[in-house]
């Protein structure tokens, strides 16, 4: 099972059960949780920046009032126009790594407008969460059936639908969006016996939207190829 918060940035964590992976491309072991001695491990990928690029725009260049506004803008213009943001602002984190990096926008011409800037500023997101989903299959992972999102930006309804066809799996978001504040309590409501098990726990998650995969195959890997292109020119090494 995968899980991926978005939120200033993002962070996306595969259930690896009892065995800890070790990465061999660049991703983090870290422990999910420990119940009753026993330790369930994770592989996790840092994105940096997620929606702080939004933000960036809203508050830096002024394109919109209200990050919300973002979902219109982006189904406003049938595309990118060829644009493409590394939102780099403080560097790469995962699968680069590469602090020196710094954020560039590609593809400019006259005809892109702030809306083509915010559609590119939330594309971005779901093409790293890719770059993290193909490091974690490298590893040995298997595709994650479905991904889970929470955090404020998996609000946002477009997002969620070109995140689904980018990475070419479900996305499902449930009805509480900060899982993340839900999941500290959790631990603490097994231990006080609010919880009795794991399986009462996970009783209490209720599913919001499904967004399913619908971009042609074709689509999906020339966004990708163009991602990749921009990716190489914000790298350092």
């Amino acid at each position: 099972m995968a899980k991926s918060t978005y939120g200033t940035g993002c962070f996306l964590l595969f259930n690896t059960g009892d065995a800890p992976v070790l990465p061999r491309n660049r991703m983090l072991t870290t422990p999910a949780y420990r119940i009753n001695g026993r330790t369930t491990y994770a592989t996790e990928g840092s994105i940096f920046v997620a929606g702080a690029a939004v933000k960036w725009l809203r508050d830096g260049l002024g394109l919109f009032s209200d990050t919300a506004e973002t979902a219109t803008l982006a189904m406003q213009v049938p595309d990118s126009h060829g644009v493409y943001m590394v939102p780099a602002f403080v560097g790469l984190g995962a699968p680069h790594w590469e602090p020196n990096a710094r954020g560039l926008i590609c593809g400019l011409t006259l005809d892109p407008t702030g809306a083509h800037l915010a559609r590119a500023a939330l594309e971005s997101v779901a093409f790293q969460t890719l770059d993290l989903v193909t490091a974690m299959a490298g590893d040995g992972a298997c595709p994650a059936a479905t991904i889970r999102v929470d955090g404020g930006m998996s609000a946002n309804d477009w997002f969620c639908q070109f995140l689904a066809d980018t990475v070419d799996a479900p996305v499902q978001r449930p009805t509480q969006l900060e899982t993340t504040a839900l999941g500290a309590a959790f631990p603490a409501g097994l231990a006080t016996g609010v919880w009795t098990d794991l399986r009462s726990v996970a009783c209490t998650w209720a599913s919001g939207n499904v967004f399913l995969p619908a971009m042609a195959d074709a689509r999906r890997a020339e966004l990708v190829a163009g991602w990749s292109t921009a990716l190489r020119r914000t790298r350092t090494t």
